[in-house]
């Protein structure tokens, strides 16, 4: 008997885990994502034709299409309004990511008592805790309101029950990766499983015109889990960041179909819940009656916000023939270009052999350039054992050559100083229009900057480096 010739039917399909792209045949790694080891075997889809059809609602021209029915709504927690970009839009589907224990549901369970009201309905359904749980919180925080409706579920039917039982104009799940749908196989938080569900509430949101808010899981590596699907399908993409640590918490936009992804909201938890800071400068900063060597200001951009924050720095003899090198909240590769711009262009010899701590206060993050020149005063000033002037602000770039270089939002920068109390500003040359009664010195490179500290100490820095050799 003639062997049967394997037909176009038959061919196998292999498909992307992560992406969706789909190829005739297998590859090592995805040409769209460029992930390794996700190409994986599917069977070869079926061809199929889609007939035209009835439409739902005629098409307009956009100039007639009423644009009222997408008003954003507050949420009742100014900061993440903020980010929103002015509330959430009815029918809009938000998505916010963030690492275990950052205070996602916190901030969430705040968000659903503060929205609620008799004219709209909030639904909280929770699957990774039981209502009791949520219950507990809820009276820790005083996120307790009439409107609003607790449920826990992990069955997408029984979600989508209680979105005809209640009728609430905000659904919030928490979180996506743990609803299935029992006619999709695959184990809740699967690439099936995560598609099916968001895509059920994204129609039920856009029927129904309801907000939904939607707490997504993340990765070893701070990405959301799950395909990227779920980011495209969303309006908008919020991440939750902060260290557990520390009291400072950052909602940052990565996407956002209604307004602007360059907002970064600012929270601090607390033992009573978490609550928005409309000024948080002050957690970054130390008030003291005199300045302390090795200390020195800078102005950072979170967003459009700017942001007043300390950097510290700290030398002492080292005790082992290879010196320590310590950060906390900046990047090492950038501490330590300063460290080598300070020895070659700013002629400080006694940073070689010594251990040097460099942090920031308050646990913020600083990483833009324009933190390199408090980042290197700091540093020198703690080599010298001598404090910088009091009130004083540092802000610019310093490349490798030892030049100051411009950075963007130096007047925001410098309006946010002043508005603080700082009278004093280093800055790199022409920073265009200064807020009045600051005095603000242009700079040109590391030795024009070098010259804020005091002569005298300046000189004995390399003496004291030869003498403890």
């Amino acid at each position: 008997m003639a062997a049967r010739t394997k037909t176009t039917k038959d061919r196998p399909s292999y498909r992307c885990t992560e992406c969706g792209w789909q190829t005739a045949k297998w590859l090592g790694r995805c040409p769209e994502c460029q992930a390794w080891g996700t190409v994986e075997e599917y069977g070869a889809p079926a061809v199929r034709t889609t007939a035209p059809g009835r439409v739902s609602t005629s098409a307009l021209p956009i100039s007639q299409v009423d644009g009222r029915q997408a008003t954003a709504r507050t949420t009742g927690v100014p900061e993440l309004d903020r980010v929103l970009g002015g509330g959430l839009v009815p029918g809009a589907v938000v998505l916010l990511a963030g690492e275990p224990g950052v205070g996602k549901s916190t901030l969430l369970l705040d968000v659903a008592a503060k929205s609620a009201s008799a004219e709209h309905r909030t639904l909280y359904v929770t699957g990774e805790e039981s209502a009791s749980q949520v219950r507990l919180r809820a009276d820790r925080i005083g996120a307790l309101h009439d409107e609003l409706y607790l449920a826990a579920e992990t069955d997408l039917s029984a979600v989508l029950g209680h979105l005809d039982e209640v009728k609430p104009s905000l659904l919030i799940l928490d979180s996506v990766q743990t609803v299935a749908s029992p006619e999709i196989e695959g184990a809740p938080g699967g690439m099936a499983q995560v598609r099916e569900v968001a895509g059920a509430l994204i129609r039920a949101s856009k029927e129904r015109g309801m907000s939904t808010l939607l707490v997504g899981h993340v990765t070893k590596d701070g990405a959301i889990a799950g395909p990227r699907l779920l980011e495209h399908l969303v309006d908008v993409v919020l991440h939750f960041e902060g260290d557990r640590h520390a009291r400072l918490r950052l909602v940052r936009g990565v996407k956002n179909r209604y307004g602007a992804t360059d907002e970064v909201g600012c929270f601090e938890l607390h033992d009573e819940g978490i609550t928005g800071l409309a000024d948080p400068s002050g957690l970054f900063l130390t008030r003291r009656d005199e300045p302390v060597p090795g200390t020195c200001l800078t102005v950072t951009l979170e967003g459009r916000r700017p942001l007043v924050a300390e950097v510290q720095a700290l030398t002492v003899d080292s005790q082992i023939p290879s010196p320590r090198r310590t950060t906390s909240g900046l990047e090492t590769s950038r501490v330590s270009m300063m460290l080598a711009v300070l020895e070659q262009r700013g002629r400080i010899s006694a940073l070689g052999k010594r251990d040097i701590y460099s942090a920031t206060v308050g646990g913020v993050k600083l990483s833009e350039p324009a933190a390199d020149l408090a980042v290197a005063l700091a540093l020198a000033s703690a080599a010298s054992d001598t404090p910088l002037p009091k009130n004083l602000v540092a802000i610019g770039e310093v490349g490798l050559a030892g030049e100051v270089r411009r950075v963007t939002g130096v007047q925001r920068r410098l309006a946010e100083a002043h508005r603080l109390g700082f009278t004093h500003a280093l800055v790199p040359t022409d920073p265009g229009k200064v807020p009045a009664g600051m005095k603000v010195l242009e700079v040109a490179d590391m030795g024009d900057a070098l010259r804020v500290l005091p002569r005298s100490r300046r000189r004995e820095a390399p003496q004291e480096a030869e003498e403890r050799r």
